[in-house]
C-alpha cells in the first residue's frame, strides 16, 4: 500500500489528500475567462451586423432605464407610489 492511501477497518482504502493549493481556483477562473474572451472575439469576427445591433439595443435600453430612474427621482416617493397604484389598477382591470 502506498503512502497516499489509508486502509480503514472495513478494508476500504481511502486516498489521502496529498496536496492542497490555494491557487487552483484562481487558475481555473483565469482559464475560463480566457476561454470566454476567445469565444467573444471569434463571435465578433463572424458578424459585425449582430454586434452593432446588440450594442444599439443595449444602448437604447440603457437610455430608457436612465430616463425611468430620473423620472422616479423627480416624482418623489409618495407620488411614485400613487403612479404605481394607478398603473396596477389599470393593468388589473384588463384581466
Amino acid at each position: 500500500m502506498s503512502e497516499d492511501h489509508v486502509e480503514i477497518k472495513d478494508g476500504l482504502k481511502i486516498r489521502k489528500l496529498t496536496e492542497l493549493r490555494t491557487t487552483t481556483a484562481e487558475e481555473y477562473e483565469k482559464v475560463m475567462l480566457e476561454r470566454v474572451e476567445e469565444f467573444k472575439d471569434k463571435n465578433a469576427e463572424k458578424s459585425v451586423f449582430n454586434n452593432f445591433l446588440q450594442n444599439t439595443v443595449v444602448s437604447g435600453l440603457s437610455a430608457l432605464l436612465n430616463l425611468k430612474l430620473e423620472v422616479d427621482k423627480a416624482l418623489g416617493e409618495e407620488n411614485l407610489k400613487k403612479v404605481h397604484k394607478v398603473l396596477d389598477d389599470i393593468l388589473l382591470t384588463g384581466l
